[in-house]
């Protein structure tokens, strides 16, 4: 080879070093977002640290696990978030293929008439063709990286539906038992009125009791099974729309299920420290939305790389088969070059405009991000304070529910003596009914305060690295 290529194919190879210093200037992949030095709610368990994961597994109910394993077999978002997983493993692929040098083969077969040899031929052609366009701007570079950001934040989305699907399936799940607990409230009153309907029927034959009495009495009877009725179809709807969830067979689900409320294990531990921040990065949706900040930033740094030249160099390989007459040529051929250097000149300002869109979805995912940290805070806050709130009612509620039972058996047995009024009966059942009913909704509250803390505190996953937002 000619000294005057090598010189040539030398300061091809170092042009891009060369030009390195005049790289583009994208705005910054990472952005503070505001967050509170601590949380102004209550902790539960004082902050204990343990660790989220398949945190629905802690609650003791067999039954719960399986029902979210197959509701996030079946979600649709669960499958949409996989999907886009795949979409942006295809899109980094395709970026940093840009980064690497293109080679094509071609092969060609043709009869006809050669001019070089004057006569009809069979000619064969086979060769290779490559091109590489050299990153000069860091365009390329700046795309893989876009599409690298995306991916992560891709997966972040998969987690957080995931924990979505767990957290829809544990309240649905607690409202279906919790109204099962209050059929079976409704049923234990129902046969309580109905007795005390015949024990007043009775004594109103004999004498003992006015027609009027024994008539509040059957109204009293009535009322209970019209309650009872309406509870049952409340918990048959409830249980249709946890089989629509998880795609249960409706028959084999009602078999297994117990007229118990769903109870949060009383030493539940969850991984919440002092400073937001801490469990922010554990929210995949947090994570994700800091993800394409960064990926909105390359795209920047893109956008401004194709308003500057362009470089690329080709080469090829090939040869030759030149058949006619009985006789056969063989041509052999290569090339490196040429090497192209392409400059913008005139577009119109779509570049600039390309720039200025790029620049404004960049400031668009920025504004996201910070909200979606707000949201973060807001949502861990708010479930604090429900959680406190729930369980600081419960002592109270339960023994307002026992005194009232109590208050209802000791009515309950002047009436029989005759010593309390039907009106005092009834007015202590209501009472005591309304108590235990209560209780169970109490119950299912704090059932959803921990799933929503769960929820809010990312179920437990765990960024790859740890974002920016942990490091303010």
């Amino acid at each position: 080879m000619p000294d005057h290529t090598l010189h040539r194919l030398w300061w091809a190879a170092c042009l891009p070093l060369v030009l390195t210093a005049c790289a583009t200037q994208a705005p910054p992949p990472q952005v503070d977002a505001p967050t509170p030095t601590a949380w102004q709610a209550p902790l539960p368990h004082q902050g204990s640290v343990q660790v989220l994961g398949d945190w629905w597994a802690q609650w003791g109910d067999p039954l719960l696990v399986e029902l979210v394993q197959d509701a996030q077999a079946l979600s649709p978002d669960l499958a949409q978030a996989q999907s886009r997983i795949v979409q942006a493993r295809a899109a980094l692929t395709g970026s940093r293929a840009a980064l690497t040098p293109s080679v094509d083969a071609q092969a060609s077969a043709s009869r006809g008439f050669n001019e070089s040899v004057r006569a009809v031929a069979s000619t064969a052609q086979a060769g290779l063709q490559a091109q590489w366009e050299i990153d000069l701007w860091g365009g390329n570079a700046a795309a893989e990286r876009a599409a690298s950001e995306r991916l992560q934040g891709a997966q972040a989305q998969w987690h957080a539906a995931r924990v979505s699907v767990a957290a829809e399936v544990a309240l649905q799940y607690s409202s279906l038992r919790t109204c099962l607990q209050q059929q079976a409230i409704a049923e234990d009153d129902e046969r309580s009125r109905a007795q005390t309907a015949r024990l007043s029927q009775q004594s109103e034959r004999a004498g003992f009791t006015a027609p009027a009495t024994h008539a509040l009495a059957q109204a009293s009877a009535a009322e209970a099974v019209v309650r009872s009725a309406q509870q049952r179809m409340q918990c048959a709807l409830e249980l249709k729309a946890l089989v629509a969830l998880t795609g249960r067979d409706e028959a084999t689900l009602r078999t297994r299920l117990a007229p118990t409320p769903l109870q949060p294990p009383t030493d539940a531990l969850l991984r919440i420290a002092t400073l937001p921040a801490q469990v922010i990065a554990q929210r995949p949706d947090v994570y994700a939305a800091e993800r394409e900040v960064a990926a909105a930033s390359a795209d920047v740094g893109q956008a401004q790389a194709q308003r500057y030249p362009r470089l690329a160099l080709s080469g090829t390989i090939g040869a030759a088969q030149v058949r006619t007459q009985g006789l056969q040529t063989d041509l052999n051929t290569w090339s490196l070059g040429p090497l192209a250097l392409s400059l913008p000149l005139l577009d119109g300002g779509r570049r600039a405009a390309q720039e200025d869109a790029a620049r404004a979805r960049y400031d668009e995912t920025v504004a996201l991000y910070r909200a979606r940290v707000r949201l973060a805070v807001s949502e861990v806050e708010q479930a604090l304070v429900r959680l406190d709130a729930s369980v600081g009612r419960t002592a109270s509620a339960q023994a307002a529910a026992e005194g009232y039972r109590t208050a209802f058996r000791a009515t309950e047995a002047r009436w029989r003596a005759g010593l309390a009024s039907q009106l005092e009966l009834e007015d202590a059942r209501r009472t005591a009914l309304a108590a235990d009913q209560s209780l169970a909704l109490l119950a299912h509250e704090r059932a959803g305060a921990w799933v929503a803390l769960y929820r809010a505190a990312g179920g437990g996953w765990q960024a790859p690295v740890a974002i920016t937002t942990a490091q303010h």
